[in-house]
């Protein structure tokens, strides 16, 4: 004979216990709680409800997979430490000998300049945000000069019309016909000057332009000579009389660069430098040499689509765009040009390395340039004063990298 079932007090516990037991004190084996037992005659003790108690969710935070030393290069464009070195290619040699040639007029920006070059060779285009005094134009203007490439610029403003940039047709009092002229866009380099400071119906006058290279004005449509690199500039947002560029804008171009102050070092080396007044157009006519010419950047830019990718690559690419548009800090991710961007800013940089084949580094290197522009962040993330490249860090270093 026992003395009952009845549930523990404490847990629930369901026990039976024999009449051996009655007056005693017995401990639950489930929550080891000690349970005095009644005596002879008493009725067995009443089951005490349990109330469950509230857990709190702890936030699973995605660990860095830490197994490369590639990780350790997101968002530092340089090939001075790079992981893999290859032959001396062609194409390496035309990088050489374009760096050392705007170095005799560019101070320092290697991200800048390497970058541009990487957008050229790639069929991109790039987007510099910076304060206005760093050097821009006369690094683009040299960069024409040693290319061998025909220079344009369009200083955009308020009241900039889209005919301003694409050209229009211009009545012939002779012929009495409307004649195409060109606009300003009919060039290879192009620079587009405080982009940000003319309206959004001025910035879709480059939508074409930038992806199919050519222009179309009454119906008709007009090539554009290759290579055809874009560099807009734009002024922090914060500043006076900007506008925001549209989404689908800020998609054509392939890298974002953040061009920030020189060093003490280079910006010494700038006043020493350019501080004697030469006229510039002389200096890069007698100093400065033109080391390529369009033909031969045509050349390289179809060679770099042999360079081989690696199918495990390939997914290390996909993973990273695809977690942008998953990751909670950011309202909207990455579209798949940016996975285009950084499989072809990756072959580029491998060509510049004399390597036949990309590796981790290469892509590592250019994904903040590649998506800083592409990604929107949450009104939480604003409000919490957090930036995009640092989102985009800890987000990337959560994706492991592949041992090719």
């Amino acid at each position: 004979m026992s003395i009952g079932t009845f549930n523990c007090p404490s847990c629930a516990q369901p026990l039976t216990l024999p009449p051996s037991f009655t007056g005693t004190q017995v401990q639950c084996p489930q929550c080891q709680n000690i349970i005095n037992l009644p005596g002879q005659g008493a009725a067995p003790p009443m089951p005490q409800p349990v109330v469950p108690q509230p857990v709190t969710p702890q936030p699973v935070t995605p660990q860095p997979v830490a197994n490369s030393p590639a990780v350790g290069n997101i968002g530092k464009m340089s090939l001075t430490n790079s992981a893999d070195t290859g032959a001396d290619t062609p194409t390496r040699q035309l990088f050489n000998k374009i760096t050392a040639e705007v170095a005799k007029v560019f101070v320092g920006q290697e991200e800048l300049v390497l970058g541009t070059l990487v957008a050229l060779f790639s069929n991109g285009h790039v987007l510099i945000e910076s304060v206005p005094g760093l050097g821009k134009t006369l690094f683009v203007r040299t960069l024409g000069h040693v290319l061998g490439c025909d220079f344009g610029r369009i200083q955009f403003t308020a009241d900039l019309m889209p005919s301003d940039i694409t050209g229009a047709p211009v009545f012939n009092m002779k012929t009495q016909e409307f004649t195409f002229h060109p606009g300003p866009v009919f060039t290879q380099l192009l620079l587009a000057d405080e982009i940000n400071r003319s309206p959004a119906k001025t910035h879709a006058a480059l939508l074409e332009i930038m992806q199919e290279h050519r222009v179309t004005v009454d119906g008709k449509s007009y090539q554009l000579d290759p290579p055809f690199l874009v560099i807009a500039t734009q002024n922090p947002v914060e500043q006076e009389g900007t506008y925001n560029l549209p989404e689908a804008q800020l998609d054509r171009f392939m890298m974002k660069l953040i061009v920030n102050y020189p060093t003490e070092q280079q910006e010494a080396d700038i006043l020493k430098q350019h501080s004697l007044q030469k006229n510039i157009d002389e200096f890069l006519q007698n100093e400065v040499q033109t080391v390529s010419s369009p033909a031969e950047i045509n050349a390289a830019i179809k060679a770099n689509a042999d360079i081989r990718i690696d199918d495990a690559l390939a997914n290390y690419i996909n993973k990273i765009v695809r977690l942008t548009r998953q990751w909670p800090q950011l309202y909207m991710g990455a579209s798949p040009r940016a996975g285009l961007a950084l499989m072809q800013g990756a072959r580029t940089l491998a060509a510049f390395q004399g390597r036949d084949y990309a590796i981790p580094d290469d892509v590592v290197q250019i994904t903040l340039p590649v998506l800083r522009h592409r990604v929107m962040l949450t009104a939480e993330a604003e409000v919490e004063g957090q930036q995009a490249d640092q989102i985009l860090t800890d987000m990337i270093r959560t994706v492991e990298v592949p041992r090719l």
